[in-house]
């Protein structure tokens, strides 16, 4: 297992370019990853919280991908789609033909697997990108739309993909330990104040110090590489966890307003790691790369590295 640790992409200047990536997946399709993990809800929890709304509703809204439009076209609800998508993977031919792509795509739209179905969407040449097999115009649009999405699944983990030949990604993100915000405002305004002096502290300004650098050093050669070198350095988590976790973790105020965020962000790792424990049983052998942004890095790593049959890969000896 690699984990790489990441920036989002859509917080950086204007400075960035798709075209920055290059050397990094250069780098990563060197190491021969058979499985990518993204940090994106599945389909299926998305389903599951859509079920929930006076607790979930923010995060379907912030986090989850409609497939209502797939479902129209295809017929098939997030589970039976992904029921199809597995039934259609199983016994999926050496040499796919394009309608097979189109359709695989539309089967993932449904399962609310944006992503994967991204994947088969750029494996198709140029000319067969179009309508066909349950993909409408405006399902085709809404490909188009998110290939150029500055973020990590659709600029990073996606072409990657297609271009190692994998035929899917695993999306391992969890929030089902969100809740929501308190109703009354000034519990909400004394939380938030909690949190923000705890994250007031020399190791934040250190962190901010070494961001700053590295964004404006980003248009310079080898600039993306460094950034990511930096984000993956081995003394990288414990400065996060000074910064942000350790330092909630002793805030003061009569409510702990702080150990309750880390209770949260804690339990969302925890769960996140599992789903990837779950990806690498079900394909004993894998070489999975999993991507996700740099604060839970540290805590992917130390929890999976507590798995029997998980053998973790120092990311600088891919990233030299």
């Amino acid at each position: 297992m690699l984990v790489l640790g990441t920036m989002h992409l859509s917080g950086l200047p204007d400075t960035f370019s798709a075209e920055m990536l290059s050397p990094l997946i250069d780098r990563l399709a060197a190491w021969h990853p058979t499985g990518i993990a993204t940090e994106d809800l599945s389909g299926l929890q998305c389903d599951n919280l859509r079920r929930y709304p006076s607790r979930y509703e923010e995060t379907v809204k912030a986090y989850c991908f409609d497939p209502a439009p797939a479902f129209r076209t295809t017929g098939l609800d997030v589970p039976a789609a992904n029921a199809e998508a597995e039934r259609l993977l199983s016994a999926w031919p050496v040499t796919p033909l394009p309608a097979d792509r189109r359709h695989l795509a539309a089967v993932f739209l449904a399962a609310g697997e944006r992503g994967s179905a991204l994947v088969q969407w750029l494996r198709l040449t140029a000319s067969e990108r179009r309508a066909g097999e349950g993909l409408d115009d405006d399902l085709v649009a809404l490909l188009d739309k998110y290939a150029k999405r500055r973020n990590e699944t659709s600029l990073l983990s996606a072409v990657l993909a297609a271009r190692l030949g994998l035929e899917r990604l695993w999306s391992v993100d969890d929030h089902s330990a969100d809740t929501p915000d308190s109703s009354d405002p000034a519990e909400r305004e004394a939380a938030a104040k909690a949190i923000a002096q705890a994250w007031d502290n020399p190791a934040t300004h250190a962190r901010q110090t070494e961001s700053d650098r590295l964004t404006e050093g980003l248009s310079k050669p080898d600039g993306l590489m460094a950034m990511y070198r930096a984000y993956n350095a081995p003394s990288a988590p414990a400065l996060t966890y000074r910064s942000d976790f350790g330092a909630a973790l002793e805030e003061p105020s009569r409510k702990r307003y702080g150990r309750g965020y880390v209770g949260y962000w804690e339990t969302r790792n925890l769960r996140m790691v599992a789903n990837i424990r779950d990806v690498l049983g079900q394909q004993p052998g894998m070489r999975l790369l999993a991507i996700v942004g740099a604060s839970h890095k540290g805590y992917y790593e130390a929890y999976l590295n507590q798995m029997h049959d998980a053998r973790l890969v120092d990311p600088a000896t891919v990233l030299e």
